[in-house]
């Protein structure tokens, strides 16, 4: 079978790409087409742990040390579930990958970007993303967004107003980078209108989609 489809949903906290991701799929579904939902941190049994690990509340983690265990659910994430469900022609819908590190470790701690890109070859062993929908929202509109849907804050949005802005920061100039890999999505609409224009950006960018 043909190599499969990778899809990666960006954002900043409550940008409202979990619930675009679940839209997709089913649409997808609807065509005939074999998906798999995942994310990162926590697409694997090892993830999970460190998922909690990394995403406990009240729980201090030096920088450095959080970049590499993120890098480490990744590399555990590319061997284990992506690389296998890819080349069983398998669509692929990841919540999260190598440009959160950028974004979250690179602008949002101050962490090296160089080596931020250097250990997300190492992680991803040269796999490359097919799609990266972002999903541009303003900060405090996600983080309002968080508090209202009543879960419990998580240590990254728990981090102050200035690290979410710079985070932000990091997407747009990643989307300005990349452009051929990174497509802007107005996460300000509502989500039937969001999930109209991500079936169109996949017809256009994913040229073996099945159409109706």
């Amino acid at each position: 079978m043909g190599k499969g489809k990778l899809i990666v949903f960006e954002g900043v906290e409550g940008c409202g790409k979990t619930t675009q991701i679940q839209l997709t799929s089913e649409w997808l579904v609807s065509l005939g087409i074999s998906v798999v939902v995942t994310r990162e941190p926590g697409g694997t049994d090892l993830g999970t742990h460190l998922r909690n690990l990394l995403l406990e509340a009240n729980n201090p983690i030096d920088p450095r040390t959080e970049m590499l265990l993120y890098a480490a659910d990744r590399a555990q994430h590319v061997e284990q579930k992506l690389k296998p469900n890819l080349a069983a022609g398998k669509y692929v819908l990841c919540d999260r990958f190598t440009y959160s590190t950028i974004a979250y470790q690179g602008y949002g701690r101050g962490l090296d970007i160089n080596l931020i890109n250097q250990l997300n070859r190492i992680a991803t062993a040269g796999l490359e993303t097919d799609l990266v929908l972002w999903f541009d929202l303003n900060v405090e509109t996600g983080l309002a967004r968080k508090r209202r849907s009543g879960e419990v804050a998580d240590r990254m949005e728990q981090e102050k107003l200035d690290f979410h802005r710079r985070v932000q920061q990091g997407y747009v100039t990643l989307a300005a980078t990349h452009p051929e890999k990174i497509v802007r999505i107005n996460a300000n609409q509502d989500k039937e209108t969001i999930q109209i224009e991500i079936q169109k950006i996949c017809a256009k960018y994913l040229q073996n989609l099945i159409t109706t």
